[in-house]
């Protein structure tokens, strides 16, 4: 009777299971009591529950996979950032290059300054503590610092080494106006400097008595002579050895007779002893080579002839250390030789 049953049931309900079968969202259960295929109810909780599984599933299965792709994969946006990135990295690199570069040019003008211009100029190099002084540290950058900024360890290494340049920069223009400066008064010191013969001597005859023990022409004994005697005709002209003020222009009987006095700052002073007359007045500025006045015997003298002192600092040097500017080196040499003959000089006086 079962078997029956379950023919009957398959015979009759055929149709109807597989029509229901083929519908969508419909399910069916054999019920054995009653040899049918009854339709699955469904409660409204377990749809509720089956969909928020289904959603929850969803929800954690997206999560996955946004993690693994966000993991190995980037998204449009990251990958144009980090091209610009990688590009700013490089203009970075760029800029230090440059910065190196500044800073070692920099470098190679410090060296100079310090073992050129300053020696040639007589002055002490500036300090390396100076040089490399810091300006002011990382405390300028806090509040760089303390941002959100991704790279700012970069900006704030550049920015100090920057600041170093541009510090170092500083001390070497400072530096130049010195040196600068420096060449100015070189430049007045050379041109003052009394470095011609205050004669014409071409032929270097003239130097008739040098520096040094001499003896005297009317005391007959051997005294001090503080200058050079130039030996030369009445008239002859007597030149200006260098730049300078004429600081005085006395006409006296006695020691150096009519002379001329000019200071050439930096220390030096010329005395012209002896003239028959001086064409120059105190206070009037006159230049290396121009005519001051003309030989004579005036004063203690025997003889028509130029004395001729060069003073630094108020004390009396030998003349002929100081004509190397119309004299080449073998000329040089005669001069010395000459200078150094001790014999009588022309003029009887004493040290000012």
């Amino acid at each position: 009777m079962a078997k029956l049953c379950v023919f009957q049931c398959k015979g009759t309900k055929l149709g109807e299971f597989q029509k229901g079968f083929l519908m969508s969202k419909i399910k069916y259960y054999y019920d054995t009591e009653t040899c049918k295929y009854e339709r699955v109810k469904v409660r409204k909780r377990d749809v509720v529950i089956n969909a928020l599984g289904f959603i929850s599933l969803s929800l954690i299965l997206a999560v996955g996979i946004i993690v693994v792709l966000s993991q190995y994969f980037d998204s449009p946006k990251e990958v144009a950032l980090r091209e610009e990135n990688e590009e700013l990295k490089l203009y970075y690199e760029l800029m230090q290059n440059q910065v190196d570069g500044m800073d070692a040019m920099l470098g190679v003008l410090q060296e100079k300054d310090d073992n050129v211009y300053r020696i040639v100029f007589e002055a002490e190099p500036i300090p390396e503590t100076v040089r490399e002084a810091g300006s002011g540290g990382t405390q300028r950058y806090r509040e760089l610092l303390e941002s959100d900024m991704e790279n700012k360890n970069l900006v704030v290494s550049a920015l100090e080494k920057i600041d170093r340049v541009k510090k170092k920069m500083y001390i070497q223009t400072k530096s130049y106006d010195e040196v600068m400066a420096l060449a100015m008064d070189k430049e007045k010191l050379y041109a003052s400097m009394p470095a011609i013969q205050p004669v014409s001597n071409k032929e270097l005859r003239r130097l008739s008595s040098g520096y040094g023990l001499r003896t005297d022409p009317i005391l007959k004994v051997r005294k001090m002579h503080y200058g050079t005697d130039f030996s030369a005709e009445q008239g002859t002209p007597i030149y200006a050895t260098g730049d300078g003020v004429v600081s005085n222009a006395i006409n006296s009987l006695i020691g150096y007779g009519k002379h001329v006095i000019i200071d050439h700052g930096f220390g030096y002073e010329t005395l012209y002893g002896h003239m028959s007359r001086y064409i120059v007045r105190p206070g009037q500025n006159v230049k290396r080579g121009e005519i001051i006045g003309y030989v004579g015997s005036s004063g203690k003298s025997t003889a028509p002839h130029l004395h001729y002192e060069v003073h630094i600092n108020g004390n009396a040097v030998d003349p002929v250390n100081y004509f190397y500017k119309d004299l080449n080196p073998a000329e040089y040499e005669e001069i010395l030789r000459l200078s150094s003959i001790e014999n009588q000089s022309l003029g009887s006086y004493s040290n000012r």
